[in-house]
């Protein structure tokens, strides 16, 4: 596989994201559902927004892992939360350190919703390539 990002503008350097990510000659593609802070019973866990997004993140990780990809191949993630305000203020820096620990360049979408899966704050939504 080889991955090309494109960020045209400076101040993407400050947005743990790129504006596009090219793929040539990947082996797979891995399309995720939207995953949240469920745990191995299908029970939604509840707690602060960050405590939701560390299970969130555990989740996809599992997911991606057991299909036999690496979270370092997302190239497409997709935030959806109940409140942009809240993740900016108490989830950023987690996102930010599981983005770098996976060195991770992928295109981005945050949307705030009314309202997700068991009254959950927060989802994430991953494509990934190997």
């Amino acid at each position: 596989m080889e991955k090309n990002t494109t960020d045209p503008w400076a101040w993407g350097k400050y947005t743990n994201s790129v504006q596009a990510v090219e793929i040539k000659q990947p082996e797979g593609t891995l399309y995720c559902s939207g995953q949240v802070a469920i745990d191995a019973n299908g029970q939604p866990v509840t707690g602060d927004m960050n405590a939701q997004l560390e299970l969130t993140i555990q989740n996809l990780e599992q997911l991606i892992t057991e299909a036999g990809y690496e979270p370092s191949g997302i190239v497409r993630l997709n935030v959806y939360t109940t409140s942009t305000q809240e993740f900016f203020t108490s989830c950023v820096q987690t996102y930010q350190t599981w983005i770098a620990k996976h060195g991770i360049k992928q295109a981005t979408t945050m949307l705030e919703v009314k309202a997700l899966f068991g009254g959950l704050t927060i989802e994430l939504e991953a494509t990934v390539v190997k």
